[in-house]
């Protein structure tokens, strides 16, 4: 299966502890999206991302493979349980589209998680975890102007 990573999944370290399967198959964008941090991590203490719907900005990641039989662990870890009802999930699964980087700009249909519930405004990532997403989009050499704009998130 394909998974987009946008957050601190893009640092292939973690992203492998995780899913020891994952391969990255390419950069990518989502239009339309913007990358936010609504959702208090209890384990990390800090904002963690979410992309919301913003007509106009994407958001830049790293499309991984893994193998079907890792998608448990990669949902427990995002505090993902199917079935179980969206207010008890920390994250949603969901499919959504993203464009390959490179020749041709096909779409790609991907696994993306994103917040299921408790949003809250204005949080901030703790410095660690902002380093996580930096990174990630420095191995996979998401855009320069991206980058830029990784490198000025407030922390707490």
């Amino acid at each position: 299966m394909l998974y987009f990573a946008y957050g601190s999944n893009m640092q292939f370290d973690q992203m492998r502890e995780r899913c020891p399967s994952a391969r990255f198959v390419c950069a990518a964008r989502l239009k339309d999206h913007r990358l936010a941090f609504t959702r208090l991590s209890k384990n990390r203490q800090c904002g963690v991302a979410d992309v919301l719907p913003s007509t106009g900005a994407d958001v830049w990641g790293a499309v991984f493979q893994i193998d079907e039989t890792e998608i448990g662990a990669l949902d427990k870890s995002e505090g993902y349980r199917p079935g179980r009802p969206r207010i008890e999930n920390a994250y949603e699964r969901s499919e959504v589209h993203v464009e390959r980087v490179g020749e041709g700009k096909e779409a790609l249909a991907v696994w993306i998680y994103t917040v299921a519930t408790k949003m809250k405004p204005n949080l901030k990532p703790s410095q660690e975890y902002k380093q996580l997403i930096l990174d990630g989009g420095r191995m996979w050499h998401l855009p320069a102007l991206y980058i830029q704009q990784l490198e000025a998130i407030e922390t707490q």
